[in-house]
């Protein structure tokens, strides 16, 4: 059966990350980054295809939740014998790749069931299982090597495995599975740690220091987090989810931890997102230092200057976690995919496509770091003066969209609002910092940009801004006009816009990112409503002044999170489920943002009422 992708909840160790269901297996595992290949592929797959399962043998009522602002996972299971915690973290901050799970006995005795089956290469390739002994507290470990990787488990109860020509007594060769009781008072703890299968047996980890260690870091990320508005523990656990989003040495932010969770269950529209979008990136940036963390922003600015170094005709839409350049697109047969949902894909042929949005983003994020005291380097301006002139002679073409629109390229709206947005962030960077550039150059092309949406984007007869050029459907990252400075939100054009988009777009009160039926993309089958995109509906109504829609949209979001504050890319709500990957840092940001516009909003009517103005006036 196959686990809703809301019961999963997320660890990671600022380099990597784990999904650990609600049931107590983790299904989902890469080593050692993000875009590594998984050694637990059981979320696409069943469980031979790798997982590590903790969970009671018994039918058991489970809670769960993260300590207090912290990554590190708490699942009480209470059966009808007793109840256990068991808590789940991988350390953060040592360079190690590693996860802990701990057994608590809290009441009466829990019988508990232990199955660790190793699957390098997501899922494909069985290691070679051994057992030793005599390393360290623990001493029984079971190592698992195949080709480059070995995976070490310790734990208080690790019985000698089959071996790999075993299979008498119902054992599979090269899997641990054992059931254990767990009786008040009594703990059993376990680890498992990833090393090049060249290297010794590394030491153990130091346990107790470890889990003080990682609960600190998410202490301190939260309490410098700055916002203090609507939904407040929403929104920082949001942050701390793009932070473990975040590679901690190269400061590559990915999209999300996964690859080929639907966007339609059975369906084919499967991508793999453990990759740095230079948009997603700049958002995430953006939302974070909107909330304080600075020394966040200055890790990703030096890492967007290292991976996009070079020719400016080479530019990428995304890069591997360590600037990489090289994602080729290939499926996976082996495995079934999530609820049968295939092909199962790794790495991203969107890679080569035109997105002319994306020098938009970012320089909206760099404007703004600046704005907040970031100053730049000799090497960040330089890159981004070569980025903006090379503009100058591209920024007419069609283009695939911020969508990845597999379709023909098009004159996609919201591009050129963002590369009007580019030349803008320029013009600032000269106008307000000082830093040197074509001022004149920039300006024009600024204003002919801005002519020409004005005259090709706005269907007229409509009230509305389109998708692009030659359609009259709109898209809903027209919302975002507003946002980024265009026009204000009060504009007649864009009232008109946020009505087109409601009256088109929304199914069961979420929004589409576009009607499928158009046809616009070029793939078959249909998606379910975008979560970052009704997101950005709740800023666009409260930017234009309509706080009673923005808050009562904004509540039934929040609604939608699942028991631990996360959520997914898309949201079903024929079956309330989540669907595409998860956790997907596009709707954290966007959540993220959406509150900051309710502050802001809110704030604004505040000093209406005061000033004895209409809220309208104030914001």
């Amino acid at each position: 059966m196959t686990t809703p992708i809301e019961d999963y909840a997320l660890i990671g160790d600022l380099g990597t990350a784990a999904l650990v269901s609600r049931q107590g297996s983790v299904d989902w595992l890469c080593l050692p980054r993000f875009d590594s290949p998984a050694c637990f592929a059981a979320l696409l797959g069943r469980p031979e295809h790798g997982r590590w399962l903790l969970a009671p043998v018994d039918e058991a009522a489970t809670t769960r939740s993260y300590r207090e602002h912290s990554s590190i996972l708490e699942t009480v299971h209470t059966t009808a014998t007793g109840s256990v915690r068991v808590t789940d973290l991988m350390p953060i901050g040592d360079g190690r790749s590693d996860i802990l799970r701990i057994v608590e006995g809290l009441d009466g005795t829990v019988r508990m069931e232990h199955e660790w089956i190793v699957r390098f290469g997501y899922g494909r390739i069985r290691p070679w299982v051994t057992h030793a002994s005599g390393f360290g507290m623990h001493d029984d470990l079971l190592i698992a090597i195949a080709g480059p990787d070995m995976l070490v488990l310790r734990g208080t109860r690790l019985p000698r495995p089959a071996s790999h020509h075993d299979t008498e007594g119902g054992h599979e060769a090269g899997v641990h599975r054992d059931e254990f009781p767990v009786s008040k008072g009594q703990v059993y703890s376990f680890s498992l740690t990833w090393v090049p299968a060249y290297e010794d047996i590394p030491d153990e980890l130091p346990m107790t220091e470890r889990i003080r260690e990682t609960d600190a870091f998410g202490r301190a990320f939260v309490a410098a987090s700055t916002y203090d508005g609507p939904h407040r523990d929403i929104v920082v656990r949001s942050l701390l989810t793009l932070r473990l989003l975040t590679d901690a040495m190269t400061g590559g932010v990915v999209a999300a931890p996964t690859t080929s969770l639907p966007e339609d269950p059975g369906g084919v529209r499967n991508w793999d997102y453990r990759y740095c979008w230079l948009r997603d990136a700049s958002l995430t940036l953006d939302a974070l230092l909107s909330s304080g963390h600075v020394r966040s922003t200055k890790l990703w600015r030096n890492w967007l200057v290292r991976a996009i170094a070079g020719d400016p005709e080479d530019m990428q839409i995304m890069y591997r976690v360590d600037g990489g350049r090289d994602l080729p697109e290939s499926e996976l047969p082996h495995l079934p995919g999530y609820a049968g949902s295939r092909p199962v894909r790794i790495g991203n042929g969107a890679v080569r496509q035109t997105q002319t949005d994306v020098l938009g983003e970012v320089m909206i994020a760099l404007e703004n770091a600046r704005s907040k005291g970031l100053q730049e380097s000799k090497q960040s301006w330089a890159v981004q003066r070569t980025l903006v002139d090379h503009l100058l002679t591209r920024w007419d073409a069609p283009d695939n969209g911020l969508w990845e629109i597999r379709g023909p390229k098009r004159h996609f709206t919201h591009s050129r609002v963002m590369v009007w947005a580019a030349f803008d962030r320029a013009v600032r960077g000269v106008e307000v910092h000082g830093y040197p550039g074509p001022l004149a150059r920039w300006k024009a092309a600024r204003d002919r940009v801005r002519d020409e949406i004005l005259e090709r984007g706005f269907h007229a007869g409509r009230g509305t801004f389109t998708q692009h050029y030659d359609t009259d459907e709109v898209d809903a990252s027209l919302l975002l006009i507003p946002a980024v400075g265009f026009l204000p939100a009060d504009d007649p054009r864009v009232v008109g816009t946020i009505a087109a988009v409601e009256g088109d777009l929304l199914r069961d009160g979420l929004l589409l990112r576009y009607r499928t039926a158009s046809g616009v993309d070029g793939l078959p089958g249909d998606e379910h409503p975008f979560l970052a995109c009704s997101w950005w509906l709740v800023t666009a109504y409260a930017m234009s002044g309509r706080l009673a829609d923005a808050d009562a949209l904004m509540d039934r979001l929040v609604g939608l999170l699942n028991d631990v504050g996360l959520v997914s890319e898309e949201y079903d709500p024929g079956r309330g489920r989540m669907v595409g990957n998860f956790p997907q840092a596009f709707s954290h940001l966007a959540l993220v943002d959406a509150a900051y516009a309710l502050q802001a909003a809110h704030a604004a009517a505040d000093r209406a009422a005061a000033d004895g103005t209409s809220a309208a006036d104030g914001a």
